[in-house]
C-alpha cells in the first residue's frame, strides 16, 4: 500500500522548538529526507530504524535538485511506510512545502503537514527583536532574498516594501544582502535604516551584526557574515542590546 508523506517543521534550531508533534512523527517514521537546517541537536536524534537521506543544500550546492527530492518521496511513499520531509522553521513559509504538496498530490500520495515554529519570528524575539512594536511597526513582511533564478523579472515589489513603515524580514538573503540594501536605498529607504543580521539563531555559535543599510554591505563583508541567517530592516533593532555594550551599536 501507498505510505503517507509528513512534512515536518523542526523549527528554528534546537530540540526546545521542536513541537511535540514533530517529535511523535519523526519517531515513527520509516524514511527521513532532511536538510542541514533542522541543526544538529535535531539531526542527532532521527530514529536510527529510519531510512536518512540528506537531500541538503551547502553554501549553494545542492545535494540533490528540488525536482528530484520531490520525485525521491514520490518513490519512497509508493514504497509504503511513514515518508517524513524534514525541514528547518516552517515548511510553508519559504520552505518549498507546497511546490512538495503539489506533487505528492498529483500522485494520488497522503500529506499531511506538521507546523514548526518559523525562524522569521523566533530568530529576532531571541536577541530580543520583536518584528512588530506598537511604537515602531504595526505591520511585519517577510521576503526571500533568494527568488527563482529562473526567473525573468523579481515577483518582490521593492518600491512597495520600501515605503513600507514596519518591519521586513528577509530568509535567504546573506548572499545577495549588498543588492537588497541597494535596492531598497534605491527605491526610497532612508540609508540610515537599521538592519540586524542574524546568523545561525538558537545556536551556540549565533551572532548578531547590526549596522545601516547604507553600509550593511561593508560591514558584513568585514566581519564575514555567513548563511543561514534572518535578516531584520527596521526600527525594531533599535531594541536589540549588545551584552557586550549593553546597547544597540553598529559594529
Amino acid at each position: 500500500m501507498t505510505g503517507k508523506v509528513f512534512l515536518v517543521g523542526s523549527g528554528p534550531g534546537g530540540l526546545g522548538l521542536l513541537t511535540a508533534k514533530a517529535r511523535e512523527v519523526i519517531d515513527s517514521a520509516d524514511v527521513i529526507l532532511y536538510d542541514q537546517l533542522p541543526g544538529e541537536e535535531v539531526l542527532s536524534t532521527l530514529p536510527a530504524t529510519a531510512e536518512k537521506i540528506d537531500v541538503g543544500k551547502y553554501g549553494g550546492c545542492h545535494t540533490m535538485k528540488q525536482a528530484d527530492i520531490e520525485a525521491l518521496l514520490v518513490v519512497k511513499a509508493k514504497a509504503g511506510g511513514n515518508v517524513v520531509r524534514l525541514k528547518g522553521g516552517d515548511p510553508f513559509l519559504f520552505g518549498r512545502g507546497g511546490e512538495e504538496m503539489e506533487t505528492l498530490r498529483e500522485h494520488g500520495i497522503a500529506v499531511e503537514v506538521v507546523p514548526g515554529v518559523t525562524s522569521g519570528i523566533a530568530v529576532p524575539e531571541c536577541v530580543g527583536i520583536p518584528v512588530t512594536h506598537r511604537s515602531w511597526a504595526s505591520q511585519v513582511t517577510f521576503v526571500t532574498g533568494h527568488e527563482d533564478p529562473e526567473k525573468e523579472v523579481s515577483s518582490i515589489d521593492w518600491k512597495w516594501l520600501a515605503g513600507s513603515p514596519g518591519t521586513i524580514v528577509i530568509f535567504m538573503g546573506v548572499k545577495n544582502l549588498p543588492v537588497i540594501a541597494e535596492l531598497l536605498i534605491e527605491n526610497g529607504k532612508a540609508p540610515e535604516t537599521k538592519i540586524a543580521v542574524i546568523e545561525r539563531g538558537f545556536r551556540k555559535d549565533q551572532r548578531v551584526t547590526c549596522a545601516t543599510l547604507a553600509d550593511i554591505g561593508e560591514v558584513a563583508a568585514r566581519v564575514g557574515v555567513k548563511p543561514p541567517a534572518i535578516i531584520v530592516i527596521g526600527e525594531v533593532v533599535s531594541l536589540y542590546r549588545d551584552g557586550s555594550e549593553g546597547a544597540w551599536a553598529q559594529r
